[in-house]
């Protein structure tokens, strides 16, 4: 079973990257749906009781939030992939202000504050790139020198 955990800035294409390449086979597992902790963790806790795939749709920024994912995941025998969403604050501002249901910017700009990097030692099985372009998503290899 595969658990996937985005990382990246509110407006950074995240939700439309699950519509695009996840909607179809795996649950998503995202505050903005279900609106408390508990209901999260009570849907992720169907998911891995029932081996079903997931994604974890949340900004994600730090290695302490990822991990309580990344451990439940890894407990349940379960592959967990991280896509990380490249993108600047300012990109994902201007992407906010033609959202119907817009973030405030200080969210944004505070998430930015905290992002760290993913890295494969947090328990990751594969970490890729995602870039949203012009032309649509590009999902890129994981290179540590960013």
């Amino acid at each position: 079973m595969e658990a996937v955990v985005f990382i990246g800035l509110q407006a950074s294409g995240k939700s439309s990257f699950y519509k695009e390449r996840f909607f179809a086979t795996h649950v998503r597992i995202s505050l903005d749906l279900l609106r408390t902790r508990n209901r999260e963790r009570r849907l992720m806790a169907l998911c891995l009781e029932t081996q079903q795939p997931f994604v974890i749709d949340n900004t994600n920024p730090t290695r302490e939030e990822r991990a309580k994912y990344i451990d439940a995941a890894k407990s349940a025998k379960y592959s967990v992939v991280g896509f990380y969403f490249r993108s600047k604050a300012e990109e994902c501002l201007t992407r906010n202000q033609q959202r119907t249901d817009q973030v405030p910017d200080v969210g944004i700009l505070s998430t930015a504050k905290k992002l760290e990097l993913p890295t494969l030692e947090e328990g990751f099985d594969t970490l890729k790139y995602v870039r949203l372009t012009e032309a649509g998503f590009v999902v890129e290899e994981w290179n540590d020198e960013v």
